[in-house]
């Protein structure tokens, strides 16, 4: 089996990543603190994988991606992807660079418009602040199982979060609100992603948001 410590930086524990990632253009400035999320999700995930396993590698390179698609502002720092080459899609939709995520936020290019959320009213701030006032204890990721391996590799995953804070003019409902989904990513020799297509159903999460049985919110 391999050991944690063989394997490249970006597919180890992301608290490794954070603490050996210098010189990097954080979003806000500061290096994202993950501990209270962390013990959120240690709480509910459902899957713990083997040290040096394939699903544990997959699983941390995900997080990886999560990460520095969310707080680091330049694509050219990404470890987790192939930056130049890399693209992400959503049940065979338009393609995305690094660059569109980071410009406006993988909400955005997951949702586009539909009736309960429109990403064209919506930048990286705004969709960002959205969905963490709705999910304040985190809107957690985990590898469920890996189909297929390198170097396309098929993946189960699960999405969740207690729906406990506002979203728009909807109460929260207290409930687990869950999405689960089916990714593939190419990956190059030394497990760098140079393209992401995940399927899911894109609605679900939204409509559990808008159709629960709290009152609106009324401004």
């Amino acid at each position: 089996m391999t050991t944690e410590s063989t394997l490249p930086l970006w597919v180890q524990d992301r608290e490794t990543v954070l603490e050996n990632d210098n010189g990097v253009q954080w979003r806000d400035g500061n290096r994202p603190d993950y501990s209270r999320t962390n013990l959120n999700l240690e709480r509910e995930r459902k899957c713990n994988h083997a040290e040096g396993s394939l699903n544990a590698i997959a699983h941390n390179l995900v997080k990886t991606f999560e990460m520095e698609a969310t707080f680091k502002t330049d694509a050219k720092q990404w470890l987790s992807v192939v930056a130049d080459k890399f693209r992400m899609s959503t049940n065979g939709g338009q393609e995305y660079t690094a660059q569109d995520i980071v410009d406006r936020g993988t909400y955005n290019l997951f949702l586009e418009d539909s009736e309960h959320y429109r990403a064209s009213d919506e930048d990286f701030d705004s969709s960002y602040n959205l969905f963490h006032t709705a999910f304040p204890d985190g809107f957690h990721w985990e590898l469920i199982e890996v189909v297929a391996g390198p170097p396309n590799v098929v993946f189960k995953w699960r999405h969740w979060g207690t729906f406990s804070g506002p979203y728009k003019n909807h109460q929260p409902t207290g409930e687990t609100i869950e999405v689960i989904g089916l990714s593939i990513a190419k990956v190059t020799e030394d497990l760098k992603l140079e393209s992401v297509e995940h399927f899911f159903d894109t609605n679900h999460f939204l409509t559990k948001l808008t159709s629960g049985g709290g009152c609106p919110v009324h401004h």
